[in-house]
């Protein structure tokens, strides 16, 4: 049976030198086939879930705070008066957050 060792092996410079440019060029090698260059184009132009398509332009209507609602110190969201779980020195705390 024989055992392997952990301990390192004299090797001259030049071996090590050879045995290095082995390795960045089999690395190299074996890179340069995970790139499929006939992909590109239709990798661009896949849009993920959830995602905007570049060409698309939102409109959003921002509402100021309503007379109804409030914001959380601890979570910054617009909670509505209902979720009010404490209020301290002037500072609100929905029941989400004192759960």
């Amino acid at each position: 049976m024989a055992i392997e060792s952990a301990a390192p092996v004299a090797m001259s410079e030049a071996d090590r030198a050879k045995e290095i440019a082995q390795l960045k060029a089999g690395k190299t090698a074996a890179m340069a086939n995970l790139i499929d260059e006939a992909e590109t184009p239709r990798a661009e132009e896949y849009v993920l879930p959830g995602g905007e398509a570049a060409q698309e332009e939102v409109s959003i209507e921002i509402l100021p705070e309503q007379v109804d609602e409030f914001t959380c110190v601890s979570c910054f969201m617009v909670r509505h008066r209902t979720q009010l779980a404490r209020e301290e020195n002037g500072q609100k705390f929905c029941s989400e957050c004192e759960g």
